[in-house]
């Protein structure tokens, strides 16, 4: 962590001389400023005033707890606030408490602020004592600043055309050139170390990614995400689909005043048109916790609105998320419990998916934007006007299997030495996935044949990945010997997480990001077997 504090800092901690003493029912913070407040929403909070900004929340609160969920690559301390009617800010006693555990999140992309300059303003909030009904059925978890080395790397030219802050923001990798929001199954950071630890321990039931978007212009003041990876339950993608993000919809319009849809981007290429979303594969974050059987939202507010606006309509969606949580926080623990109870075994369960049409017309309100020039730059920014325009295109919001698989009885890896079973078994750990170690004679089980391997010309995230290609047949003896085994059933929790980790077939598991290199060539087995019976 960074042990000197900027004098900006040092004025904060000042004022807390003066602040109100810890334990008043109602406390008045409005000394309590974000440095977006202070600078007239010209500049973003730095790490060092984000840790002093929550230290003098949580002295405030006896129901606000500053801890830390893990480090950077350059040794910050990651905060999380822990909120609600709870003994102590640790896992163990978040779920001791019963109640529901809400995720937010801020800053996985450095230079996209508004999370951070939101989630700050929340919990000033709650330290104040207001949404203290949240605190009868919810614990939030509320971490501000993931990205944190990101977020030092202020430069007036990161995020070229964003409508602020003018004063610069962070850049959009982590300190080692690493995406955050592609490392959740490849994990190469300490952050998704850290934050995938957090997952685990604490297993939030809800979770939001708070972002700002990249390209089209449209109208929306924020755009959404669900789940899109096809593995999702079905009935966590419907209950997202057809009732909280439309109800929430409506509410952010009604009550208010922001427009917000489905996440979307007009294409780069003519001649391909409609309204398309990202990607389903599970080294996203909201992608990632579908497939822990968790409820992810993810948040995208319009980089051309003003900064103040990003931050306030991100504010207002975070509030009007935990508000339906909380009205239904009983609902939630039970569904994801029966969806954690499910036994997929047998079933079909996508590898590799593409993007598929969900409806053949739907009305996006495209926007228009004035182009000024950065003050101090010179360079150009471009700012949402208040236009809309209804245009008719084909939605471009899900995904569908190109290639699916069975799903077996349990995965088995064999006990040995080398680094690649090393790094399996420290990622199933990592992950939460649950084995156990049994003896592997006269278990019946099947090997996949490496046919060819197709590497990547080009390393994405510093990896050459690969395509394994072959077919399971029944495993010779001499492929399981008499060794012992890592057995990873599949009736477990996060059994659609271990299909998509070990299948070799998977787009974004272990053999996708090369982990099994120095064990894979053509005509080899596959390291990883499974079983049927």
């Amino acid at each position: 962590m960074s042990r000197t504090a900027t004098p900006s800092v040092l004025a904060l901690l000042c004022v807390l001389l003066s602040a109100p003493p810890a334990g008043a029912q109602e406390v008045d913070l409005g000394f309590l400023l974000t440095r977006a407040e202070r600078s007239d929403w010209m500049e973003t909070t730095t790490y060092d005033e984000v840790v002093g900004f929550l230290d003098v929340a949580a002295r405030n609160a006896s129901n606000l707890h500053l801890t830390y969920f893990g480090y950077t690559t350059e040794g910050r301390a990651l905060p999380l606030i822990v909120y609600g009617n709870v003994s102590g800010p640790s896992a163990e006693a978040v779920r001791a408490s019963g109640k529901t555990r809400v995720y937010l999140q801020g800053n996985i992309h450095g230079g996209e602020v508004c999370g951070k300059e939101s989630l700050l303003m929340l919990v000033r909030e709650l330290a104040s004592g207001r949404h203290a009904q949240l605190a009868d059925s919810l614990v939030l978890l509320i971490a501000p600043i993931y990205n944190a080395d990101g977020n030092e790397r202020v430069r007036l030219d990161n995020r070229p055309r964003q409508n602020g802050p003018l004063g610069g923001m962070g850049q959009r990798p982590n300190a080692e050139g690493l995406d955050l929001n592609r490392d959740h199954m490849k994990t190469a950071s300490p952050e998704a170390h850290s934050v995938i630890g957090l997952m685990r321990d604490y297993d939030p039931h809800v979770s939001v990614d708070l972002h700002t978007t990249n390209g089209s212009r449209h109208a929306y003041h924020l755009t959404y995400a669900p789940p899109l990876n096809p593995n999702t339950e079905p009935a966590l993608d419907t209950l997202l689909r057809s009732e909280w993000l439309p109800r929430l919809t409506e509410r952010m319009k009604d009550a208010r005043g922001w427009n917000t849809y489905y996440y979307g981007n007009l294409p780069f290429r003519p001649g391909s048109e409609g309204w398309y979303t990202f990607d389903h594969r599970p080294r996203f974050n909201n992608n990632y916790t579908g497939l822990r059987n968790r409820l992810s939202i993810l948040s995208e507010a319009y980089a051309y609105d003003t900064f103040r606006n990003r931050v306030l309509s991100t504010k207002d969606f975070v509030e009007e998320i935990l508000l339906l949580v909380h009205s239904q926080a009983t609902r939630v623990k039970s569904l994801t419990a029966a969806w954690d109870a499910m036994d997929l075994v047998g079933k079909e369960l996508a590898v590799r998916s593409e993007i598929a049409m969900n409806e053949a017309s739907s009305t996006i309100l495209l926007g228009e934007v004035r182009t000024t020039s950065h003050p101090y730059t010179g360079d150009m920014v471009l700012e949402r006007e208040d236009v809309e325009i209804p245009t008719p295109m084909p939605e471009y919001g899900m995904f569908v299997p190109t290639e699916r698989s069975r799903v077996p009885l349990a995965w088995m890896v064999p006990v040995t030495d080398n680094s690649t079973m090393d790094r399996i078994r420290k990622s199933l750990d990592l992950h939460g996935i649950v084995y156990s170690t049994r003896e592997g004679a006269g278990i019946q089980a099947e090997s996949f044949r490496v046919d060819s391997l197709l590497r990547a010309e080009r390393p994405f995230q510093g990896v050459f990945e690969v395509e394994v290609k072959g077919a399971w047949m029944p495993a010779p003896p001499s492929v399981i010997g008499d060794s012992a085994i890592l057995y990873i059933p599949s009736a477990q929790p996060l059994g659609r997480l271990a299909h998509y980790l070990l299948d070799p077939r998977s787009d974004d598991g272990l053999a996708n990001w090369a982990v099994m290199d120095e064990l894979l060539e053509e005509g080899s087995w596959y390291p990883i077997l499974r079983t049927v019976e």
